[in-house]
């Protein structure tokens, strides 16, 4: 709505504060408030039309005779040619022209321009509407239908001129014929619309054995699942249950495996729902969830899930839910069938419900998926596929045969010489064992040494041989190991530890010289504390502290210093635990003898300290825990002890702070422990004392000057 409140008296039309002219002063709207009088654009065209003037008007023409009707019809109809003549592909003048002929009630020479029109583009298909519109519209019955003939016999495909032609017929009420222009339209097999629009015709007019009769030339026709439910439907409709039952069955003989299959299904179930055939729908979603893939039956999962909810009992639900599961574990694998903790995860909703041939479906599709890289990495989860398989046919199916075929094929898979898997051999070979086949469960493991030895291979062959009591075959295994690994001191232990548990001592002994020559071995101090309680558990105290100064040859670490003072310190043949029994000379003897051990003991410390006094002075740490060791074994030996040979050697702890280094420079302080030994302090001091006495010559030596 608009109003005269902004508008110039004196131009006589609105005024816009948006427009191009430049007004000398911006006019202000102070009053904002609405006109008292409203009109609308309307109302200002009206007026703005009736007040041009006289000669901007067009003519008003006034016929009055027929001459003068002549004289304009003639005028008219040259404008028409002219323009014709140089538009002629124009279709909007020929309609037009042919209107305008229609208004004058020429008819014929309406007609006439209307076949020039079609001369010039006939397949124009609005050229063929309005002229059997004009025809109809003026009564011409028969005129149209010859239009509509000629329409749709030139343009057969254009579906609007059919359904005109049709609609024409049934509004003059020629059921008949209009019947017969459906035949001649469906010999050109139009689309479903079509069909339907025929079947829909036959209906009304209650001609319900045609329209089944066009129902089936119709699904003959398009073959789709939409045509066959419709069919079904109208069927049911109609109250033929038995007919429509018989039409899904047929589509799903016939569309079992199309794309659209899932909608069939659904439909042909969700019909035998409503005919209270629940057996029946049932079946029908077992069998579509069985015969269509998984990736199309996402909506079939949720209809047999809510049906079993609806009808079924607690293992139908059950059932209904292992099978939507199922759905999502296919559509996880399809995506990504490397993915191998979701095999993991079908394979055990498989196991829960229990249908064999299905889990070992599933099995065989999981081991199909070999990693595609020969890197253990990739193949470490695969693997246990293969384990859980046989695992499940030895204790679930409890067939043999097909466990050990298992066993065989994973085998084969793995590239031994790049990289192999320890537990598997042991694995096969166990339940080798479990068959009373100890041949088989030779030959795996010998296989297994001979492919891909390994530190577990040759550990649990030794301990199934060992429980044998083959102690050749033991020993062989062992040889066999050290051949493969003559740096692993475990095996030289526990290859010395068979011998001397079947009393073989020299064979250990051997074993263990053997064993310490080596140039590498991997732990070297478990290997010379096995050889030296070997010696301890034989009472061989003199090849024992051998041993102990052959290995300081090697080595001078803390550890072995102190171990070597506590074998001394110990090293007594006889135990004077029952003392009080014991003669007084016998007594006397034992006595001496710890005397000994001990004296012995401190001789070792005594060397130990030289040699991190002198050799290893900046181990100030280990010669403090050296001292304190030697301290607390004193103590140990009570009255025999002399802890004042060790408390002036022991040092002061001093806490001190030191910088600390980075990349970009000190990156603060941190505190540390250091140790001052005596000697060090007397130094210290001496050198204080030095430079007290240069600093008092110097003073001296000025004062004089």
């Amino acid at each position: 709505m608009g109003s005269y409140k902004d508008a110039d008296p004196a131009l006589g039309y609105l005024t816009r504060k948006d427009t191009e002219v430049k007004l000398p002063r911006p006019t202000r709207v102070k009053n904002k408030t609405p006109a008292p009088v409203q009109i609308t654009a309307e109302q200002i065209l009206r007026e703005a039309r009736e007040r041009q003037e006289a000669e901007i008007r067009p003519p008003k023409q006034k016929i009055t005779d027929p001459t003068e009707l002549a004289d304009y019809r003639l005028r008219k109809r040259k404008e028409f040619e002219d323009l014709i003549r140089r538009v002629r592909w124009n279709v909007s003048v020929w309609i037009k022209y042919a209107q305008w002929e229609e208004s004058q009630k020429d008819f014929k020479r309406a007609r006439s321009v209307w076949e020039r029109a079609l001369e010039v583009d006939y397949k124009n298909h609005t050229l063929w509407l309005k002229y059997a519109e004009v025809e109809m519209k003026n009564k011409f019955i028969n005129h149209a239908r010859n239009v509509w003939d000629r329409a749709v016999q030139l343009l057969p495909r254009v579906d609007q001129l059919w359904y005109k032609y049709i609609h024409m017929e049934e509004m003059i009420g020629n059921v008949a014929g209009a019947r017969q222009i459906f035949e001649r339209w469906m010999t050109w097999m139009p689309d479903q619309q079509g069909w339907l629009s025929f079947i829909k015709f036959e209906l009304r007019y209650n001609e319900v054995e045609r329209a089944r009769a066009i129902f089936e030339r119709f699904v003959q026709c398009h073959p789709k699942v939409a045509a066959w439910i419709r069919f079904a439907k109208f069927e049911m409709k109609n109250g033929d249950v038995a007919r429509a039952r018989n039409v899904y069955e047929r589509a799903v003989e016939k569309l079992a495996d199309d794309e659209e299959a899932e909608q069939l299904f659904v439909a042909f179930a969700e019909f035998e729902e409503r005919c209270k055939e629940t057996e029946r729908a049932r079946c029908i979603y077992k069998f579509a969830l069985d015969h269509i893939p998984k990736g199309r039956a996402e909506d079939l999962y949720k209809k047999f899930v809510s049906f079993e909810k609806q009808y079924g009992d607690r293992e139908g639900i059950e059932d209904a839910i292992v099978g939507k599961r199922r759905f999502q574990y296919e559509d996880e694998v399809r995506k990504n069938p490397l993915n191998y903790d979701s095999w993991f995860d079908y394979i055990r909703l498989e196991e829960s419900a229990g249908n064999k041939d299905r889990i070992r479906e599933v099995y065989e599709r999981a081991v199909a998926n070999v990693p595609p890289a020969p890197e253990k990495r990739y193949w470490q989860r695969y693997i246990y596929l293969w384990i859980n398989y046989a695992l499940y046919e030895e204790l679930d199916t409890g067939d043999v045969e097909r466990t050990r075929d298992v066993y065989r094929e994973c085998l084969k898979l793995i590239p031994h010489e790049k990289f192999s898997f320890a537990k598997l051999w042991l694995l096969a070979a166990q339940f080798e064992i479990r068959q009373l086949n100890l041949t088989g469960a030779r030959q795996i493991l010998g296989t297994a040494i001979g492919k891909a030895p390994k530190d577990k291979i040759f550990k649990k062959y030794i301990e199934i041989e060992l429980q044998l009591a083959n102690i050749d075959r033991c020993r062989k295994l062992y040889e066999k190991y050290l051949e493969w690994a003559p740096h692993n001191c475990y095996a030289w232990s526990k290859y010395a530890e068979l011998e001397k548990s079947l009393g073989e001592t020299e064979r250990a002994r051997a074993l263990f010289e053997l064993a310490i020559s080596q140039l590498e071995l991997d732990m070297p101090e478990l290997l010379w504390k096995a050889y030296i309680d070997f010696e301890l558990s034989e009472f061989e105290f003199d090849r024992t502290r051998q041993l102990y100064e052959r290995l300081l040859d090697r080595t001078k670490h803390l550890k072995v210093w102190i171990s070597y003072a506590k074998f001394e310190a110990s090293a007594m043949v006889g135990n004077d635990d029952d003392s009080d029994l014991v003669e007084a000379p016998v007594k006397d003897d034992i006595l001496e003898e710890r005397k000994q051990c001990i004296e012995r003991a401190r001789r070792v410390f005594e060397r130990a300290l030289n040699y991190f006094r002198t050799s290893a002075s900046h181990l100030k740490e280990e010669r403090g825990m050296l001292l304190e060791e030697w301290l607390n074994m004193e103590a140990s030996f009570e009255d025999l002890g002399d802890i004042s040979l060790v408390q002036p050697k022991l040092p002061k702890k001093l806490k001190k702070r030191r910088p600390i280094e980075t990349e970009d420079g000190p990156a603060g302080y941190e505190e540390y422990i250091d140790y001052l030994f005596p000697e060090e302090s007397q130094t210290t001091n001496l050198k204080i004392l030095e430079a007290a006495y240069r600093w008092k010559k110097q003073k001296v030596s000025s004062d004089e000057d």
